[in-house]
């Protein structure tokens, strides 16, 4: 991607913000509220986990110390309210998309981006500023959510909080979450490129994150070597099951452990695809232009 020089950084940068003030300020809103929110929820996590801890101590007549309702009312705030945050932060990258499709697909439509160029803006500076503007912010937000979010899980006890290997909770606990977001980013702009229309550039670019999603949803599991353990084990609380065996004797999992090293690889592999994206939207624009 090509550098902005010192001169001219000031100028782009306000370009490319000042068209999108709202887009700006509600994701500066959201990113507020999602920090405030995740603070008062780690408040929280104490008195949910020892509601969950005294709920599964019996008496002696078999029942739990306290009833359902009174279970409920103990965690229900802090279990929902880290879900909900979780869940959106997984899928920031269907929004980024859309919007980075759109709003790429109506500057070719409305031909503001041809204006751009005639006046003295290369149609280079002009998708760089595009994409390295909304890149940091980008970055920066689900990054500081992303390290809020674990943070708030406290010890990440799976009856509160999920398991780590549930979809939403791996992407939003680690540097996949910002690799998700720039590929959302990199596939929009490369889609409003394409179709040069805003609403077929959002459509393309969501469509393009459902498929990259749900494929790497689906290979997760080979990201890493797995363990295999053959004859009766106890297996680990939090376990990624990759195969059981029909007689029970042979058990491919991930442990806890692999949490990191799976995280680094699809972080990596969706950070290529960004790069892969950006570049044929440079190249398209280049094609388009020459």
């Amino acid at each position: 991607m090509s550098a902005l020089s010192v001169p001219t950084a000031a100028p782009a940068v306000r370009g490319v913000l000042r068209p999108h003030r709202a887009a700006l300020l509600l994701w500066l809103t959201a990113l507020a509220a999602a920090a405030v929110y995740l603070v008062w929820l780690h408040s929280l996590a104490d008195e949910a986990r020892e509601g969950v801890s005294a709920c599964a101590v019996p008496q002696q007549s078999g029942l739990p110390l306290c009833s359902a309702v009174e279970a409920i009312t103990a965690d229900a705030t802090y279990r929902d309210g880290i879900a909900l945050v979780t869940g959106a932060l997984a899928l920031v990258m269907f929004p980024v998309a859309g919007w980075a499709g759109a709003v790429i697909g109506r500057e070719l439509e409305n031909r503001t981006a041809l204006l751009a160029w005639t006046q003295g803006v290369s149609p280079a500076r002009w998708l760089a500023a595009k994409l390295t503007v909304p890149a940091v912010l980008l970055a920066a937000g689900t990054g500081a959510i992303a390290v809020l979010n674990s943070w708030a899980r406290d010890d990440g006890d799976p009856n509160l909080v999920g398991d780590w290997y549930f979809p939403d909770v791996f992407i939003a606990t680690g540097p996949a979450a910002v690799a998700y977001a720039l590929a959302g980013l990199a596939l929009g702009a490369l889609a409003g490129l394409l179709t040069g229309r805003a609403l077929a550039g959002a459509g393309m670019a969501f469509a393009a994150c459902l498929v990259l999603y749900n494929v790497v949803d689906l290979f997760r599991e080979d990201l890493w070597p797995t363990l295999t353990r053959v004859g009766a084990f106890e297996p680990p609380r939090s376990y990624y099951q990759v195969d059981w065996s029909a007689n029970e004797t042979v058990l491919r999992y991930h442990p806890r452990s692999h949490f990191w090293p799976l995280q680094y690889v699809e972080t990596g592999l969706l950070l290529a695809i960004a790069a892969a994206a950006t570049a044929a939207a440079f190249l398209l624009l280049r094609r388009r232009t020459a």
